[in-house]
């Protein structure tokens, strides 16, 4: 069997025509469309210091909020905070972090109508209003690639009550100082794939203006959510038997089939020494990933080699994410791309040499547990023109953008 041929770019390392018209006897009136197009181009929004940027968002977010009339000015209105996550990956971050903790006391001090509540199944069963926020690398035109020179903060108050978005911050922040190394869990989590209900938290936030639904995905998993972030909570605080029990209370949930469930169970029953158990909790991130055709996993490998890092503490488990991936994709109908992945430090046709090196080395990894994989299974490498972080740290703040892909692609019969 011959499968898709695809062009081999590389992957990651240490990711006017001017028209003059002579009118005769008069023009016509220019169009809409010409009108439009002769409209100069906004400038970029220029970032300013990280602390004038969060107090922007912050005080625009709740000085603007349209609060129901009911009780009268001295009414109380109940929040939440949804953690805050990064708009592309959906990590949270010491910053992240650090922007909660100064979100509830820049409401203590200033916004009294606001009484702060956890994050529970308990709190979120009464309907409060929930601050959702997103914190962004962008580039110079604010999108989210190239070079990240920016940090864009996105915050949202949605009522639950109501349904609707209540009021919006943005800002946009220099990256001085700013701390985006991923908390314990994100940064232990050994895969990552589009997961619906963080695509639904996160266009809550960006996707939205005062007066819009909520995002539908986002209501229905907000009680799951709630769970799932006090397992993470736990398992950053090492209190790994309270998380697995709390991972697999959000299983059971309604929606919690998530990909951030499946890496809590792995990674819970792999601290606790439960490696069987981890081992089929890892095959459920295979299965979840293949799925959706695309799964990527954080294979860490020496700088400049296809060789995986020596350390143990890291690689340890490995040849059990091999063989699962091998194992589960052997059982797909569909045809495999092997995608290697590099940050941006370095020259770029090295990184996409290196990237396509590094896929090669796991296509064949996978082909020895999986003989029969070998007719089915393609390597590719894009260095790092698919930075999800963009940072080019080449340590634990970007090693996303390092990943090695798995994507399910149609396969092509012979002729």
């Amino acid at each position: 069997m011959k499968i898709l041929e695809m062009g081999s770019s590389g992957l990651m390392r240490n990711w006017f025509v001017l028209v003059l018209v002579a009118c005769l006897g008069g023009c016509a009136a220019p169009s809409a469309d010409q009108k439009q197009a002769s409209t100069p181009a906004a400038p970029p929004v220029q970032p300013v210091p990280f602390d004038d940027a969060f107090l922007k968002a912050a005080n625009d977010l709740f000085g603007r909020a349209q609060l129901s009339a009911a009780g009268g000015e001295s009414a109380k209105y109940a929040l939440v905070i949804d953690p805050l996550v990064d708009g592309v990956s959906g990590a949270q971050s010491a910053a992240t972090r650090s922007m909660e903790a100064r979100l509830v006391e820049l409401v203590k001090n200033k916004y009294p109508q606001f009484t702060v509540e956890p994050f529970s199944t308990a709190a979120v069963a009464k309907s409060p209003i929930v601050l959702v926020g997103t914190f962004t690398g962008v580039n110079k035109e604010g999108k989210t690639e190239g070079t990240r020179e920016a940090f864009r903060i996105c915050l949202a108050l949605a009522d639950l009550k109501s349904g609707k978005i209540i009021s919006k911050g943005v800002a946009r922040a220099k990256p001085d100082g700013v701390n985006i190394t991923p908390t314990t869990y994100f940064k232990d989590s050994p895969a990552w794939a589009p997961d619906q209900a963080t695509e639904g938290y996160i266009k809550t936030c960006q996707g939205t203006k005062p007066g819009d639904p909520i995002n539908p995905v986002y209501v229905d998993r907000i009680l799951t959510a709630s769970l799932i972030s006090e397992a993470i909570d736990a398992y950053n605080n090492r209190q790994y038997r309270e998380a697995l029990d709390l991972y697999q209370s959000a299983l059971r949930s309604p929606g919690g089939e998530q990909l951030r469930v499946y890496n809590g169970l792995y990674l819970t029953n792999w601290k606790l020494d439960r490696r069987n158990d981890a081992t089929e909790a890892f095959g459920k991130i295979v299965d979840y990933g293949l799925s959706n055709k695309r799964l990527a996993v954080k294979f860490l490998f020496r700088p400049g080699s296809t060789a995986f890092l020596a350390d143990r503490q890291v690689t340890g488990p490995y040849p059990i994410w091999l063989e699962q991936i091998a194992e589960r994709t052997s059982q797909n109908k569909g045809c495999l791309e092997v995608v290697g992945h590099t940050s941006r430090t370095g020259p770029e046709p090295i990184n996409e040499r290196l990237s396509l090196l590094r896929a090669e080395s796991v296509k064949k990894k996978l082909e020895r547990n999986e003989p029969l994989l070998k007719n089915r299974t393609i390597a590719n490498g894009v260095g790092s023109k698919e930075n999800l972080i963009g940072t080019g740290t080449d340590d634990a703040r970007d090693a996303l953008d390092r990943r090695v892909e798995f994507k399910i692609v149609d396969c092509r019969a012979p002729g």
